[in-house]
């Protein structure tokens, strides 16, 4: 009977709480937060061994604890083990705080993700984001481009030419990036209308997901987000047939540990602002059961369920990219920044505020018929973007750019030196 009372308390209880509960959820949140976040970064190492092995047709990590799942304890352990050591001429200080820099960022902007609906409790309703701040879309932007620095700051702080090769590649890519990046998510705010990522969870709610609505969009974020991280097949500066490592050639033990786990925080929160920017975040799909009040224990751990769901699958999707493609020569990687990516985000804008303009001055309001003329034309965009525009750059890059007349030429000029007598060598 005081559990059933207790549960009617807390679904009826939709007021916000008090200050000092809101502290003390805070805190709560950002224990429980940071908990699941460096647990889910160290099996997304595992899950990017098992499933490259499954790519591979091999086993993988599979001897230490039931299916090899206590691997990743093991490495952690031998990497607190390792001893450190430090290059003779390197700038200390820099090459100590480079590691923190590289991760602490990609951790930071989880602060402003919703990752649930609201949850009730007998002390008022509690945000599921661990800072619901009003220019949240802002400051997941001006975060994640502080990441740069400590992956910069490494390669010069070790005194290695190699590094400090890998340091600069992973500066230039990075800005060449981020500008495409940046104005890609331009046009979630033309539809949103609002800075903060709740607002935009609940134009998606109403519309349809932005993938759907803003599809070019959603390719160059996407596509931005693989260079931002330092993904394959954008691994320019970690090329181990190039640079032997990268910009943590002089790193060991657990500061060497410590960039490759910001790849992976920083791979999980990239999936994270994809969920969240255009795949709906925690809406569950074709229902509206979770957006209206009142707010449930039941709604929370369905949304957060399906926020779990759509992040792990973007994960799977880096590691089966990371698998499959081979990496970009760095002329292709800028190229494809500045040359395609960037004009394209910046004609699109155009294009979204004009049609948004437009319907907004024709009467049409933010609902299924405004997403449906944004969905047709976002259709056509695609295919002018992949199948005109492209001419087989990426989408069948197997094929010749070159027409029919110059590779009958080559191969014409291949047979006649095949035909040609060979030259008798001497003493025959």
């Amino acid at each position: 009977m005081m559990t059933a009372m207790l549960f009617a308390q807390v679904a009826n209880s939709q007021t916000d709480p008090s200050t000092g509960v809101f502290i003390i959820a805070t805190v709560v949140k950002m224990v429980v937060i940071f908990t699941i976040y460096m647990v889910g970064v160290a099996y997304s190492t595992f899950a990017e061994r098992r499933v490259s092995a499954w790519i591979q047709d091999r086993h993988g990590p599979n001897r230490v604890g039931p299916q090899g799942l206590l691997q990743v304890a093991a490495d952690g352990i031998k990497n607190i083990m390792k001893e450190e050591t430090y290059p003779g001429y390197a700038s200390q200080a820099l090459f100590i705080l480079a590691p923190g820099l590289a991760f602490i960022p990609a951790f930071i902007t989880w602060a402003v993700i919703p990752f649930g609906s609201p949850l009730p409790t007998p002390w008022g309703r509690i945000d599921l984001v661990v800072a619901d701040l009003p220019v949240g879309f802002l400051f997941t932007l001006a975060i994640s481009s502080v990441g740069v620095y400590g992956i910069v700051l490494a390669g010069w702080a070790s005194n290695n030419k190699y590094a400090l090769l890998g340091g600069l590649r992973a500066s230039a890519q990075m800005i060449s990036y981020e500008i495409a990046m940046g104005m890609s998510t331009v046009c979630v705010l033309l539809l949103s209308g609002n800075v903060s990522l709740n607002q935009v969870i609940a134009q998606q709610s109403q519309m349809g997901w932005n993938a759907l609505l803003l599809s070019v969009a959603a390719f160059i974020f996407l596509i931005s987000a693989f260079a931002e991280t330092n993904r394959v097949p954008f691994d320019l500066p970690e090329a181990e047939s190039e640079l032997i490592a990268g910009y943590h050639t002089e790193y060991s033990a657990m500061k060497f540990s410590m960039f490759p786990i910001s790849e992976y925080a920083n791979m999980i929160t990239a999936s994270a602002m994809m969920a969240t920017l255009f795949f709906g975040g925690w809406d569950i799909p074709f229902t509206q059961w979770d957006n209206t009040g009142p707010f449930t224990v039941l709604k929370s751990l369905a949304t957060f369920a399906m926020f779990s769901s759509k992040v792990l699958f973007f994960v799977f999707f880096y590691i089966w990219i990371r698998w499959t493609l081979p990496r970009f020569r760095y002329d292709q990687l800028m190229s494809l920044g500045w040359k395609i990516l960037l004009p394209i985000s910046l004609g699109y804008v155009v294009v979204v505020a004009s049609t948004v303009l437009a319907l907004d001055y024709a009467g049409v309001t933010r609902g299924p018929m405004f997403g449906a003329v944004l969905f047709g034309i976002n259709i056509v965009l695609m295919g002018l973007l992949l199948f005109v525009a492209d001419r087989g750059r990426l989408v069948s890059p197997a094929y010749s750019r070159l027409d029919k007349r110059n590779v009958d030429k080559l191969r014409a000029a291949s047979v006649g030196r095949s035909t040609l007598p060979r030259p008798v060598e001497k003493g025959a």
